[in-house]
């Protein structure tokens, strides 16, 4: 079974609905995984957008890449620069890949505007994984 990495900075959005797509898109058979750099709670509007497509990421915890330093993968994405800037090298062979994602987290407003900047994120993260299943053979 494939084992796959998403890491972001703090892994409270983009790399958790990333890990909750895959897993989705692919049924389970690979195994999907997600960690932040410095990690912080799981961001509850991402939580909300993503209840929006019937995918509950509330019981999903933030996790620190040292969790999973020792393990092995056969991609480790970072889907935000920060992390593939900070990310550390990982043992074994493995394909490294970046996905240059804005994190909605940042982004300053009403809660509509974070709202809206969310969903943007999450249908990209949706596309690219759906592209990215089918590529790699991952479905």
């Amino acid at each position: 079974m494939k084992r796959i990495l998403f890491i972001c900075a703090n892994n409270s959005a983009l790399s958790q609905m990333a890990e909750a797509f895959l897993k989705r898109i692919t049924f389970n058979r690979v195994e999907v995984f997600s960690a932040g750099i410095v990690p912080k709670n799981i961001n509850p509007l991402g939580v909300k957008v993503m209840k929006e497509l019937g995918i509950d990421i509330s019981r999903q915890r933030s996790k620190s890449v040292n969790e999973y330093y020792h393990d092995r993968f056969n991609y480790v994405i970072t889907v935000h620069d920060i992390a593939r800037d900070k990310s550390p090298v990982f043992q074994g062979s493995h394909t490294k890949i970046h996905k240059s994602l804005e994190d909605p987290s940042k982004v300053r407003g009403s809660e509509k505007v974070k709202l809206e900047q969310f969903r943007i994120a999450r249908d990209q993260i949706k596309d690219w994984l759906t592209d990215f299943s089918e590529t790699y053979q991952l479905g």
